[in-house]
């Protein structure tokens, strides 16, 4: 290869190597703004998810359970379940005050909630209250899930049945 071709090859190879080069310096500044800025939201998205699953999951506790829980109690969204006491419940518009009994433990419950009590919120009926137990002793719900024990249960030895009754012809169910 003669000088001349070599000082042209190195011309080219130098062309070739460093343009790139140079573009891609001026470059950078655009990437590095982007991926910060893309940094910045993903974290932000993340604290936002954190923070709102940290404050809206509910623990499920018995009566006994949220008895013992100390000042824990005090500072979580709960779930409890158990039977309302006969007698217990008094409406007031939407709103009811009831006790919960479950293993011979009561709690007094305070309902707020955007929605009346359900149609099967009634004395004796299992029910599920979501809030806060506040340092007054009383739970306070915001959300309440009542379920009819006594629709479903057995008739006990000796009464009748109560509901519908209607009896079957003899042969008619194959």
């Amino acid at each position: 290869m003669s000088d001349d071709n070599r000082h042209i090859f190195r011309r080219y190879v130098h062309y070739q190597l460093a343009a790139p080069l140079g573009k891609l310096e001026g470059m950078r500044k655009i990437p590095i703004k982007i991926v910060a800025a893309a940094i910045l939201v993903i974290a932000t998205v993340s604290w936002l998810a954190y923070t709102g699953v940290r404050d809206t999951k509910s623990y499920y506790v018995t009566i006994t359970e949220l008895n013992s829980m100390g000042n824990k109690a005090y500072t979580r969204n709960l779930r409890v379940a158990g039977n309302v006491a006969p007698g217990s419940i008094e409406r007031t518009g939407a709103n009811a005050q009831f006790v919960l009994i479950e293993q011979g433990k009561q709690l007094r419950v305070n309902y707020e909630g955007a929605e009346p009590p359900p149609d099967t919120f009634k004395d004796d009926a299992q029910a599920l209250a979501v809030g806060t137990y506040g340092r007054d002793g009383v739970f306070h719900a915001t959300q309440l899930q009542a379920k009819c024990a006594s629709k479903y249960a057995p008739a006990k030895p000796g009464q009748a049945p109560s509901g519908n009754t209607a009896m079957l012809a003899p042969g008619s169910a194959k």
